[in-house]
């Protein structure tokens, strides 16, 4: 037993932080670079980039015998928060093919462009993906729910898609950061030991200019719009798969039974509408599961492979570098954020950055007698953003997935993380709402 609790710690040799860091270097330079030189993000395939990435962290990584790497790295790619993952964008697939199969999204799309004029659809999209986020708290389940009609609708206005799909994925990590059943909001709030009540008004403070900014920024964009969609012949019986997806989430309903729910609900319209056979709706749920086959094993191998620099030691190193120097409140502010941002690069997870780096922050806001409620905000907003912008993170990969683009095309339209981060640098460093200490 000994033995096995002292292969679950992790080795913190500072000499060899950068060594172990290295693995996410090789990675962006074998995709991100190669893709550059070669001028198409399409050309490297990101599963390649992430095995040779992997490789190397099995050549440096402990622990000594080759099994026991094996061993570690398969823990890090089974962990529940991945596996959960993992099910959903299996349920997802299904749902999304078996959908568009009956016709279900072209009819969203009709009912959407129809009800609401093309010039409002980017930020009507945009505060869709809020409130349901908002509702659900969980920015991939946001993403799965509202991608496959959003990509619709760009089509049907004549709207850049990959801008429809940030509109989705920055509303998304909205409801992410701020609501109370959020994994981030209770992983910051636990560990800075501070009311949900407390965090929302300090976080909802640090994003409130971003999100109205954006929203505005959205309505000026999308005055251009035209739909080139006909809605006349609008068919109301094949939206009720998806109006029932999108009402469940935004009740609050658990992912994993709103997306049963909408397959459920698809089967249903197959039966009453008659126009295909049960045999060709299951085929095209199966067309779905498959095409969801590289997100699933990219997601497996980002895991294992971060789980490896964790294990080594990776983020202790960075966690102990970024907390030397700091003089005062904002320095110990500036520091959070980074720990927060730098930890979720390491594990690709937002949650588990902020279990990671959420002690030593509360040790810095009581020694810099920073507001426990502030700390939180801090730590669930940087760590948003970081998880909005990596291309191996699993909202962008599903994004991409489902809107068929590459996640490098989403990322320059990502506006409402890049507001975000602007904002929570303001909120620092000109001390808005740092007032008293709180117990």
């Amino acid at each position: 037993m000994a033995q096995r609790n002292e292969r679950e710690l992790p080795y913190i040799n500072h000499r060899r932080g950068l060594i172990t860091l290295s693995p996410l270097l090789v990675f962006f330079l074998i995709y991100v670079v190669t893709s550059i030189i070669a001028g198409d993000f399409y050309k490297m395939p990101v599963a390649i980039a992430f095995l040779a990435a992997s490789g190397w962290a099995f050549i440096i990584c402990k622990p000594r015998h080759f099994a026991q790497r094996v061993e570690r790295f398969s823990a890090g790619a089974a962990h529940s928060n991945i596996m959960m993952m993992i099910w959903i964008f299996i349920l997802a697939g299904a749902f999304a093919k078996g959908a568009a199969h009956i016709g279900a999204v072209d009819a969203m799309v009709q009912l959407t462009l129809h009800l609401l004029p093309a010039n409002m659809l980017l930020p009507g999209v945009f505060l869709a993906a809020c409130l349901i986020s908002l509702s659900i708290g969980t920015s991939v389940g946001t993403i799965v729910a509202l991608m496959p009609v959003a990509a619709g609708l760009a089509q049907g206005a004549e709207c850049n898609t990959a801008l429809m799909a940030g509109a989705v994925v920055g509303g998304a990590f909205f409801g992410d950061n701020l609501s109370f059943i959020s994994d981030t909001t209770i992983a910051a709030t636990r560990t800075q030991g501070c009311a949900m009540n407390d965090k929302f008004k300090a976080n909802f403070r640090i994003v409130l200019p971003a999100a109205l900014g954006i929203l505005i920024l959205y309505a000026f964009m999308g005055s251009d719009l035209h739909s080139n969609t006909n809605t006349g012949s609008l068919r109301y019986g094949l939206v009720i798969p998806y109006l029932l997806v999108i009402v469940c989430a935004i009740a609050g309903m658990n992912v994993i039974k709103v997306l049963f729910l909408g397959i459920i609900a698809t089967g249903v319209a197959v039966l009453w509408k008659g126009s295909s056979s049960i045999i060709d709706w299951a085929g095209a749920m199966g067309e779905g599961i498959t095409g969801m086959g590289e997100l699933i094993i990219v997601t497996l191998l980002a895991a294992g492979m971060l789980e490896l620099i964790r294990y080594n030691g990776g983020l202790s190193y960075i966690i102990s570098h970024l907390s030397r120097g700091i003089k005062g409140k904002r320095s110990a502010e500036l520091s959070v954020g980074l720990m927060a941002s730098l930890a979720n690069l390491c594990t690709a997870n937002n949650t588990v950055a902020i279990v990671a780096v959420g002690n030593i922050a509360r040790r810095l806001a009581k020694k810099y007698e920073i507001a426990p409620a502030r700390t939180a905000g801090l730590l669930d907003t940087f760590s948003c953003v970081t998880q909005a912008v990596i291309p191996y993170g699993a909202q962008l990969l599903a994004a991409a997935t489902l809107a068929g683009l590459g996640a490098m095309d989403i990322i320059p339209f990502l506006y409402y993380p890049f507001a975000m981060a602007a904002c929570a640098l303001l909120f620092i460093f000109t001390g808005l709402g740092n007032g008293k200490k709180q117990a």
